[in-house]
């Protein structure tokens, strides 16, 4: 008789770390879209708050990603795809990186920035954008993975006889 493996693998750390960075960012999103449209000061410093901890979040999710790289990827039928899901969130947890670096160099330096601080806002802005839609892709991309080619995933005997 089959048994269940353990939940706890490596291969299952990549899901639980990557959902929170990508809440994270897309919430920061909209809120420094509010701060900069609606001139609210508190969305920007909550947008800023959510940013860093996003990015933060993305490169765990980067980490965990590479720990399940090596189990996972040999269990696919076309491994390719995963190939683009590694290489386009790295190109995104950057956007990302670059984003946050711009917004704390605005948060610091606001004042000796004078009137180039309002381009840094919008160039964050841009940023986020477009990391936003290349998560959307990697996302996508990563759900192909697990749900077309069982990346990480148990899959039961025929007769489920291990849960019994």
């Amino acid at each position: 008789m089959d048994t269940l493996p353990d939940f706890w693998r490596t291969e299952v750390f990549h899901p639980l770390s990557v959902h929170f960075p990508i809440a994270l960012l897309f919430i920061a999103l909209i809120f420094k879209s509010i701060a900069l449209f609606y001139k609210k000061e508190t969305f920007s410093l909550s947008g800023s708050i959510l940013l860093i901890l996003g990015v933060i979040g993305s490169w765990i999710a980067i980490y965990t990603g590479n720990l399940a790289d090596g189990i996972v990827a040999r269990t696919l039928c076309d491994p390719t795809i995963l190939k683009d899901h590694e290489n386009l969130a790295y190109t995104t947890t950057w956007i990302f990186t670059a984003a946050g670096v711009l917004d704390l160099l605005h948060y610091f330096f606001s004042l000796q920035l004078g009137s180039f601080s309002l381009w840094i806002k919008r160039l964050t802005l841009i940023l986020l954008l477009i990391g936003n839609g290349f998560l959307m892709y990697v996302g996508h991309l990563g759900a192909t993975l697990v749900y077309q080619q069982a990346a990480g995933v148990y899959v039961p005997s025929e007769d489920c006889q291990e849960f019994e």
